[in-house]
């Protein structure tokens, strides 16, 4: 199938990309735009049937890992580097006037 493109679809382009087209780039670009939608249509003819789908080339796995605290509650003892403390929590110098 020829996939013919027109002035007005490379200048709609154009615009878009923010590109200023001379004359020879806007018939080099409907002819590249014609060739490219002519390979989609091409790829639409392939016989996919029970190919499944993918996202990515190799298989992804989660790589994130179980949230386990494995410090506890400790409370005391991160409390003895605090400049003060004041009802089990920090107190600190107002840094804001």
């Amino acid at each position: 199938m020829a996939n013919i493109i027109d002035d007005a679809t490379i200048d709609y382009v154009g615009i878009l990309a923010k590109l200023a087209l001379s004359d020879e780039e806007k018939e080099q670009a409907k002819k590249d735009m014609g060739r490219m939608l002519d390979y989609i249509d091409k790829l639409g003819e392939l016989d996919t049937e029970g190919v499944e789908p993918m996202t990515h080339l190799f298989p992804v796995q989660n790589v994130f890992r179980e949230d386990v605290v494995t410090n506890g509650d400790d409370r005391d003892s991160m409390l003895k580097n605090a400049p003060g403390e004041k009802n089990g929590m920090f107190v600190v110098p107002k840094t804001i006037g």
